[in-house]
């Protein structure tokens, strides 16, 4: 059977014609004005009733495929699904997030990289990630950040830190000693500090420390204080 051919020309406000062209081996929509020709799209396509041409293969004709933006079961494939979507700008600022653990409505999720040590990790996984996975899967009803395991929080690990920071503050004659640290193993534990000196009043210097005790640690909710 031999390939057969129409043209259909329509006036549109915009374009002065808008052409479209078929044939049993080529589809083309072409926008054209009297000085250029635009190809919008091309694709190839064999007729059926083309003997002259046998390979079944050669069909790469594709019909429109729809996202669904419903709701999504809680499943281990759909929960990496949706961090998918994020993980991109997770990537871009030096980390990444993982799934440690789905336990019945609670997701663990463990921050990596970069934003695992950030201070704004709380917020990341909170603003960020658990909104659109409550948005996307409505089974969920809460997401908990996994902190690696990090050493034990104690006077001698605590100091640690402390004295890595000890020699600036002795430039300017300071200070900086353990007062108490309490609530070991429970949700929030406190470490209070009192630091002397003429950057004891910086708050700029008292952030760094608490930043660093938190990197230090990575133990979740664990508060800085000064006495």
């Amino acid at each position: 059977m031999r390939a057969s051919t129409f043209i259909f020309t329509a006036l549109l406000p915009c374009l002065d014609a808008f052409t479209v062209s078929h044939s049993s081996t080529r589809v083309g929509w072409v926008a054209s004005t009297p000085e250029t020709s635009t190809t919008l799209f091309e694709d190839v396509i064999v007729s059926p009733f083309d003997e002259t041409n046998d390979d079944p293969a050669a069909y790469t004709a594709t019909e429109p495929v729809e996202v669904d933006e419903g709701p999504l079961d809680l499943t281990e494939e759909n929960v990496e699904l949706v961090l998918d979507e994020m993980r991109p700008y997770l990537i871009q600022d030096g980390g990444n997030v993982k799934i440690q653990e789905i336990d019945g409505p609670v997701v663990r999720l463990q921050l990596e990289g970069a934003c695992g040590t950030c201070p704004s990790s709380t917020q990341t996984m909170k603003m960020g990630l658990e909104r659109r996975l409550r948005e996307r899967i409505p089974e969920i009803q809460e997401v908990i950040q996994a902190m690696p395991q990090g050493p034990d929080l104690c006077d001698d690990e605590v100091n640690v830190v402390l004295d890595g920071v000890r020699p600036f503050l002795q430039v300017a004659g300071g200070t900086i000693d353990i007062v108490v640290i309490e609530g070991i193993g429970s949700l929030q534990p406190t470490i209070t500090l009192k630091m002397e000196g003429a950057s004891a009043s910086l708050n700029s210097v008292k952030l760094e420390i608490a930043q660093r005790l938190q990197r230090h640690f990575m133990v979740a909710g664990l508060r800085v204080e000064w006495a």
